[in-house]
């Protein structure tokens, strides 16, 4: 093997180096860093994303937001599950209210299956449907469209103000 050639090959293998350095600098641009990657463990996929916007609703006057998370589901069957889908009946959340004048936030606990029995014994009547979609509660929380039909009772009698 001649000179030329041994110089042909060590330029060769210099380039593929170099192309390897550059691709591996390229992948590095493109993967998601944080500024403190020992916090920056793992990134959330598009699917398991959830908009904070769909989980919260407002009073009428825009002064307040309510979150509600579900604490306990019954082990009940639903009836008619294939008229209206995979629902579960919920029996306990937790209100998150926040003030937005004030920035205070406020949480209670409702065992709604017990305010439920309760405004039967009072009044005669319920308002609450219980039975939430599988497909409305993200991430443990209760979308912004149902939060009415689960807290009616309570506010029928008077254990929130919203």
């Amino acid at each position: 093997m001649g000179q030329k050639e041994k110089n042909n090959e060590n330029l060769n293998s210099d380039i593929h180096d170099d192309s390897k350095e550059n691709k591996q600098i390229t992948e590095s641009l493109l993967e998601a860093t944080a500024e403190n990657d020992s916090e920056f463990h793992s990134t959330t996929s598009f699917e398991d994303f959830v908009d904070e916007r769909i989980l919260v609703s407002h009073d009428v006057f825009g002064t307040k937001q309510m979150k509600i998370k579900v604490m306990e589901v019954s082990d009940e069957l639903p009836p008619v599950q294939w008229k209206f889908g995979d629902r579960v009946k919920v029996n306990k959340i937790l209100i998150t209210i926040k003030h937005l004048d004030t920035n205070e936030v406020e949480e209670a606990e409702f065992d709604i299956e017990k305010i439920e029995n309760e405004l039967i014994e009072q009044r005669n009547y319920t308002s609450t449907n219980r039975w939430v979609p599988t497909t409305d509660i993200k991430n443990g929380y209760v979308i912004g469209s149902r939060h009415t039909s689960l807290i009616s009772d309570a506010v029928a009698l008077d254990y929130i103000t919203f």
